[in-house]
């Protein structure tokens, strides 16, 4: 986003208007037109209706549209029908699709197949999330079913439990009342499923932290040009015992240019993000992705995965707050840097694998970039991850590891480089050890020629002993040279649920390798 712009809306006032959920339709007006999932009965979300006249519909996180199109009422209307992951069966003609009786207050179920191992369920964030529900009248699971917070779309989400409560912040966030909305991460709470919260397969009820104009206002605005983001969101005990909530921050310039980065801490009086360090660009290691705790021989740490798990960090405020209690497991000497690389070989020439400070983290391209140059061998790669059923090699993006009770494994949600889509493809693996090794994983939801990126799993849902898992991810078309956008979904979070006593999801174990 340019600088300039961001700088022209913050010294200018912009107001969005008063908030109204309310509407003035008739329910009965409307031929309700319901798309369900043909394996469980559940609405789904994101399917595109198209009249034979191009006119484009699209069902609400309820499955349901509410069509009324003055001239076609009371007749027979064919609706082609696609989906993200799901597919309708073809007539005579090759067509996916079905003509329906169209009359007002009528009602029609159409069900499709889901191709897709995981569910989707609903829009997190964003505008007329229910709004065809509304229109029909319809129950709705959340409060505020067609806005909330003024938010109208939402980059990548981090979320951690604090003090009782679940802390949702996001990126870039667009608003009604002008194209440049909030460019410093906004944020929202909602309560627990076990404290009074939604089930998490009916929705999330967001409480969001809104300006005097009802629009979701900056929670971590750092000075400087550009926007804010933030990631690497943790909770930590002090040595009081008591819980404080710190992220890492980065200033961003021009396109996707990170000129500054440092930590933040929430300050509970001022119910927003403070700074309380900057952070030297050159430093190889900082906080970065989706944590996990987990303790090694007693010592509890915080890992960090992005979305391998190579960083970590003594799980204490004090180190969490000091650049050189990071190490990251890598094969370069300690010391050693990316632009010129020495790689640490045993005395019989064995590449070794081990944890670091001062030494950057090789991930998947910097690992082969060290390939193509000749310094490893593809045998001696750490980072192996491929499809289980072809071989085929997976460049694994961004995403999130969790220990899961109920495969007694350590679980990898993580997104495609360069798929079928080029940001689009969504994979489970597991490993016995957060480190590794990840060898083969299962695509899980796929998205045509659209992106879905930075998939985070939500473990606090985990249902059933962890057998149901609930992941979301950004779906938009940034990226994916795409130049459609889908109506009220583009831009915005979208909730996926994961049963993993699927057996499509059968893999062997991989076991740790690494060294001490």
């Amino acid at each position: 986003m340019n600088s300039l712009l961001i700088l022209a809306l913050t010294a200018c006032a912009v107001s969005d208007g008063p908030a109204s959920d309310g509407h003035e339709s008739n329910e009965h007006d409307y031929f309700a037109i319901e798309v369900v999932d043909q394996q469980t009965g559940r609405g789904i979300p994101a399917v595109e209706l198209r009249t034979v006249n191009n006119v484009r519909f699209v069902t609400d996180s309820n499955g349901l549209v509410a069509f009324l199109e003055p001239g076609l009422m009371g007749r027979r209307v064919f609706f082609h029908l696609q989906s993200h992951g799901y597919e309708f069966p073809k007539d005579g003609f090759g067509y996916r699709g079905k003509a329906l009786q169209v009359e007002p207050g009528g009602h029609a179920k159409l069900a499709m197949k889901r191709i897709n191992i995981a569910e989707r369920l609903y829009r997190m964030t964003g505008a007329g999330i229910y709004r065809d529900s509304v229109l029909l009248g319809r129950p709705t699971p959340i409060r505020r079913p067609v806005l909330n917070g003024l938010v109208l779309g939402s980059d990548s989400v981090v979320n951690t439990i604090y003090r009782g409560k679940l802390y949702w912040f996001w990126g870039d966030t667009n608003r009604p009342g002008y194209p440049l909305g909030n460019f410093h991460v906004p944020g929202a709470t909602s309560l627990l499923p076990a404290d009074g919260g939604l089930d998490p397969a009916k929705g999330v009820d967001l409480s969001y932290f809104a300006a005097d104009d009802e629009f979701a206002r900056p929670m971590a605005k750092m000075p400087g040009d550009g926007p804010t983001w933030i990631d690497a969101l943790v909770t930590l005990q002090d040595d009081d015992g008591r819980e404080q909530m710190f992220a890492k921050y980065v200033k961003v310039k021009k396109w996707l240019q990170v000129y500054e980065r440092g930590l933040v801490r929430f300050d509970d009086r001022k119910q927003r993000f403070e700074k309380i360090s900057q952070w030297d660009m050159d430093l190889p290691l900082w906080p970065r992705g989706h944590p996990l705790k987990h303790s090694v021989d007693g010592t509890p740490y915080v890992y960090f995965a992005d979305p391998y798990p190579l960083l970590r960090v003594r799980a204490t405020v004090e180190d969490y707050q000091n650049p050189a209690s990071y190490e990251a497991l890598t094969c370069l000497k300690r010391g050693s840097r990316l632009d010129r690389p020495e790689l640490d070989r045993d005395a019989e020439g064995l590449l070794r694998y081990r944890w670091k400070p001062d030494t950057p983290i090789v991930g998947p391209k910097e690992q082969a970039k060290l390939i193509e140059a000749g310094l490893i061998k593809p045998s001696e790669a750490l980072l192996r991850l491929r499809d289980h059923k072809s071989g085929k090699p997976i460049l694994a993006h961004r995403g999130s590891v969790y220990w899961n009770e109920y495969r007694n494994r350590w679980i990898m949600i993580t997104v495609e480089s360069g798929g079928t889509s080029p940001l689009g493809e969504v994979w489970f693996a597991e490993s016995d050890a957060p480190e590794g090794p990840w060898l083969e994983a299962v695509k899980i939801a796929t998205h045509r020629q659209y992106s879905f990126y930075n998939p985070k799993q939500h473990p606090m849902f985990d249902q059933h002993a962890g057998r149901v898992i609930y992941f979301e991810g950004t779906y938009t078309h940034t990226f994916s040279g795409n130049p459609d956008q889908t109506p009220r979904y583009d831009y915005n979070q979208i909730m996926y649920r994961l049963d993993l006593a699927d057996p499509r999801l059968g893999l062997p174990v991989s076991r740790s390798q690494e060294g001490s």
